[in-house]
């Protein structure tokens, strides 16, 4: 009887941690979308200087700095998206000079991927580099908690006048 009691107390705890941390889940999904509500109040609605401005930051943390070579990776959708057409717009980069890469770990769906990155972003297939594939690193400790569905994708294309004139600009944001 005291072991029957003793598991009914176990059990009985951990089903309590359980609810409490769904709980806790929940509220911090609620307090995130009122975050986000409340953020798209303070921003409004954004000009084309704006956005011309956000894409230029958003290169100075995530583009590639390689004279020449333009690329910004990130696994975001929306940040691909939004980069895809800022360069389309602000650097006037026609899409078939555009290609896209794919960083994807191992035992995640290459073709799915490719799929999805070319539907977004408008890059056609045929304009991809070959997808990098990680391995599985089983004697690491590292514990790896996002790995990405789709892997992490980048927008490239090679135009050293755009790449200088791009590096201008956030020259010209830091520099005041």
């Amino acid at each position: 009887q005291k072991i029957r009691l003793l598991n009914n107390k176990r059990f009985g705890q951990r089903k309590g941690s359980l609810i409490a941390a769904d709980n806790k889940r929940k509220a911090r999904f609620k307090r995130i979308e009122w975050h986000k509500k409340e953020a798209r109040k303070d921003i409004g609605n954004l000009t084309d200087r704006d956005k011309f401005i956000a894409g230029i930051a958003l290169y100075a943390g995530e583009g590639q700095k390689t004279d020449r070579q333009v690329g910004f990776a990130n696994s975001d959708p929306k940040l691909i998206k939004f980069m895809m057409e800022w360069f389309l717009k602000f650097l006037k980069i026609p899409l078939t000079k555009i290609r896209g890469a794919i960083w994807l770990h191992e035992g995640l769906n290459e073709k799915k991927a490719r799929k999805f990155w070319s539907s977004l972003t408008g890059i056609p297939l045929n304009q991809f580099h070959k997808t990098y594939i990680a391995k599985v690193k089983n004697n690491s400790k590292k514990i790896r908690k996002n790995i990405h569905q789709y892997g992490v994708f980048s927008i490239r294309f090679s135009d050293s006048d755009k790449h200088r004139r791009l590096m201008g600009w956030i020259s010209a944001i830091i520099d005041g």
